[in-house]
């Protein structure tokens, strides 16, 4: 790393680190990813993207856009990059991505998830009681094509003095054809992953720090997401508690533990563990509810993760307005809180002395706006955010479609009038 580079880092981790401490840094800093954005102002294509195994072209991506707006975190890795050869083969049915044969998606779309519920109402029994037997023979097959040999797969119930029937259960033709491509699908996976952390490297010699580098998730968030779908977790709160109940006594201690296996060492002291509340958001549950489903558990997370010398970096996804009186009861200087659609001075009010926020600049702004408006809006919020420190500007989303003049608005204002 040159003595650039090296200044510049040691300064955005200061930045970085006064705001969540609630300190006013030299300016406030900014933690944009550059994402979709970043890759057409590059000159790709999202698609082209997710099909590139080397990597070198969303590299070049994220290298030009930190060169040139200077954000004060590095652009992580682009959702789904060099992994398209991989995920044909997989063929997932809960995602679609650009750059697919036979996608209805434009060629710069962000992915799209397909939400159905795998755990079906008929199952639960199974599910709790036989979890292997369910994963391998449903929810494997509903999840991938792949993996729809597994729907009929069965091993003789007595091995009748031989293993002949083992060998021959695992040796037909459509079994052949999915163990070969998982062996297949596995040693890309292992060699990309060689090249992301090598790309990685090269980005952090920039000069510009990664603040995330785990995810946690909160239990009712796991059943709803990866099991049983928005509209069905939620009935289930009133048709199937004990079921809910549960599942959250199971999933919420293994994520406690891994939690506290990270850090083990100190080198990640500081360092974000980040996860989305995507079914805490007002309206979607009653604040009873949300009490006893949804932020008793969050609570602990959060102080789990602080245990452990991390710091939690919480998106509140939606209005979360009603919820804000709940995530001020976490220890002072040591959370990031992430918001959507709530406005950022109330926030400001109501957490602005316990945690750090972040987040609610309009995207829309970005995609329609003129750069006089994103200037405006961008000091009003700086007005509104940033006195007293413990502010770290950040659009709501991702920048995508934003216009290139927008965005050199953007920093622009936040470079200079966020200064302290």
């Amino acid at each position: 790393m040159t003595e650039e580079a090296k200044k510049r880092l040691a300064e955005k981790e200061a930045r970085y680190s006064a705001a969540v401490e609630l300190r006013e840094p030299d300016r406030v800093p900014m933690d944009i990813n550059g994402n979709i954005f970043a890759v057409k102002d590059a000159g790709y294509t999202v698609g082209e993207c997710i099909y590139d195994t080397t990597l070198e072209k969303y590299k070049d991506a994220a290298t030009k856009f930190m060169l040139k707006y200077d954000p004060d975190t590095a652009m992580v890795a682009f959702d789904l990059g060099g992994e398209g050869p991989a995920l044909d083969l997989l063929q997932p049915k809960f995602i679609d991505w650009a750059g697919r044969p036979g996608t209805k998606i434009d060629i710069n779309s962000m992915k799209q998830f397909l939400e159905f519920p795998v755990l079906l109402d008929d199952e639960f029994d199974e599910f709790f009681d036989d979890r292997l037997s369910w994963q391998t023979r449903k929810s494997m097959p509903r999840l991938s094509k792949l993996a729809e040999p597994l729907e009929k797969f069965d091993l003789p119930l007595s091995h009748e003095g031989n293993l002949r029937g083992f060998v021959e259960a695992y040796s037909t033709p459509a079994m052949r054809d999915m163990i070969e491509k998982c062996w297949k699908i596995s040693d890309f996976y292992k060699e990309l992953d060689k090249q992301k952390k090598k790309i990685a490297g090269e980005l952090l010699e920039l000069g510009f720090p990664y603040p995330q580098v785990a995810r946690a998730a909160v239990a009712f968030d796991e059943y709803s997401d990866t099991l049983r779908g928005t509209i069905c977790s939620l009935t289930d709160l009133f048709e199937n508690e004990e079921s809910v109940q549960r599942f959250i006594d199971e999933a919420h201690p293994k994520m406690i533990a891994r939690i506290k296996s990270l850090n083990k060492d100190g080198s990640l002291n500081g360092k974000c563990v980040g996860f989305a509340l995507h079914k805490g958001l007002d309206g979607f549950m009653s604040d009873e509810y949300y009490e006893k489903y949804y932020w008793r558990y969050l609570k602990e997370l959060i102080e789990t993760i602080i245990s452990v010398g991390m710091t939690p970096y919480v998106f509140a996804e939606g209005k979360y307005i009603t919820r804000l009186h709940h995530l001020k009861d976490v220890p002072k200087g040591k959370v990031i809180y992430k918001f959507e659609d709530t406005p950022m001075d109330l926030a400001k009010k109501e957490l602005g002395d316990v945690a750090c926020i972040t987040g609610g600049f309009p995207n829309s702004l970005l995609f329609h706006g003129t750069p006089e408006q994103v200037k405006d809006e961008c000091k009003r919020m700086l007005d509104a955010c940033a006195p007293g420190g413990g502010f770290i500007f950040q659009t709501k989303s991702s920048l995508t479609m934003a216009k290139r003049e927008n965005v050199e608005a953007m920093f622009e204002t936040v470079h200079e009038y966020g200064k302290y």
